[in-house]
Parts: C-alpha cells; structure tokens; sequence
C-alpha cells in the first residue's frame, strides 16, 4: 500500500476513519478482505505469496496499516512487514500493538516500512529504515506515503524525482481532506473521490503494466466499536467499492 489516510479522532462517533490505495507488482497473488478467527478477531485482505496483509482492523477496534518505506535496510525481508500486520492485529489495544511492533524489531529484520496503529484512545507511526523512530500522532487526518508523512518526507536514492513528486501528491492530499463540518460519511466520500483522482496522482497505472493500484480499502471503526469496510478489488478509478461482509 502507498497512500494510507486516516482520521483519527477527527468524529466522537468514528475515532478511526481511514481511506487507503495499495500500490503493488500487477502479478503479486492476493485475496479479498475476510475474518480471520482468534483472539481478537481481525478483517483483512491476504496476500497469498507472503501470507501476510497490508491493512485490516479487529474486533477490539484497532485498525493497522502498512506502506513500503523508499531505504534499503541491510539484511532486510527476513520476515514479511504482511506477517507483521498480521501479529499487530492480534492486539487488544494500539497500545499492544505498539510493544508487539518494537519486540518483532528485536528479533526479526524487516525491510523498511511506515506502519499505522489506531484505536479509539491512541494511535502511533511507526517508521523503520533499521532504525525505529515511533510517533505519537495528534487528532487529525494523516497521509502517509512511501516517502514520509504529514510533510516531514526523505528524498529516496535513486529516484529523488519520485520522491518529490510523491511528497507534493501527499500534501495535496492531506489539503483536500482536511476536516470539516461534516460526518464521518461524507469525510470518507471525499477521501474515496481523491484517491481515484488522477489529479492526485495516487491512483496508480503502469504503462507497461507491471505495476499500479491494486486495491483501495474504506475502513470506518465506531466508537460503539461497529466497523465498516468497503473495498475495491483495483484501481478505484475504474473499480467499484463493495462493501465486506465478513466482519467481526
């Protein structure tokens, strides 16, 4: 996933609002979003060549997601950042989440990644390029891309003219969806309507067809600890949102 937005504590009747496109190699297998029995609970796509995932939420109310970071990190992919969405999701609080996010850093070496935990009380950016650096984020909307977050962004080696292009796509992201007078509905419509605008520049497409958009993923979890979730099986330009029946 490139583009992970979520508003959080931005609505006292939705404290985690998110609206995501995964950007992904065209021939990488994966599955639609489904439950996944344990405790907690959690809903999540799969992807079926690592077996991990790269968003979902619980039925503890605590949502996780993951972008690729643009560094190398030496002896990085030992293990799947996919496996590791997968063991935050078994958390009973973004808190959990967090101490499971800092011990899986302990003991495995995961290639670079921004990764996002939230529930209705915390929510924190975890950011890894061997080297961890953890956020405590503020109510508000957050973007996170490839390249950073919420404006503070790196300029990646070997493709400074992406970076920057995607940095300037970010911050007209986060302006678009600043928050408004205006329920978590319709602050959802508005982030689905960007993300599918090429004028944003998230919506990805190949020439070649390698690579794009694969996915995009509308999460909504209620503070009376309902969710919804909404997902687009391709490149939301073209491809409708459905919503997901298997919820915990």
């Amino acid at each position: 996933m490139c583009t992970l937005t979520i508003a959080w504590q931005v609505f006292e009747e939705a404290p985690v609002v998110v609206a995501a496109n995964r950007d992904e190699a065209m021939n990488r297998p994966s599955e639609p979003p489904s439950a996944v029995e344990g405790d907690p609970a959690f809903v999540a796509p799969r992807d079926t060549e690592a077996g991990g995932t790269w968003v979902g939420y619980n039925e503890r109310g605590v949502f996780v997601g993951v972008t690729n970071r643009w560094i190398d990190v030496e002896g990085g992919g030992e293990r799947s950042r996919g496996q590791l969405v997968r063991d935050a999701l078994r958390s009973e609080s973004a808190a959990d989440a967090r101490e499971t996010v800092e011990s899986a850093l302990e003991t495995d070496t995961y290639d670079a990644f921004n990764l996002v935990v939230a529930d209705a009380a915390e929510a924190y950016l975890f950011e890894w390029d061997g080297s961890l650096e953890t956020t405590r984020l503020t109510p508000g909307v957050h973007v996170v891309v490839n390249v950073g977050a919420d404006g503070a962004y790196f300029e990646p080696e070997g493709r400074p003219d992406v970076g920057a292009q995607q940095a300037a796509n970010a911050q007209r992201v986060r302006e678009a969806l600043e928050p408004r007078a205006e329920s978590p509905e319709a602050w959802r419509d508005r982030a689905k309507s960007v993300l599918r605008d090429h004028d944003y520049g998230v919506c990805i497409h190949d020439p070649d067809g390698r690579f794009g958009t694969r996915s995009s993923s509308l999460i909504t979890l209620w503070a009376d600890n309902g969710a919804d979730y909404a997902f687009a099986p391709g490149p939301p330009c073209e491809t409708a949102y459905e919503p997901v029946e298997s919820q915990v």
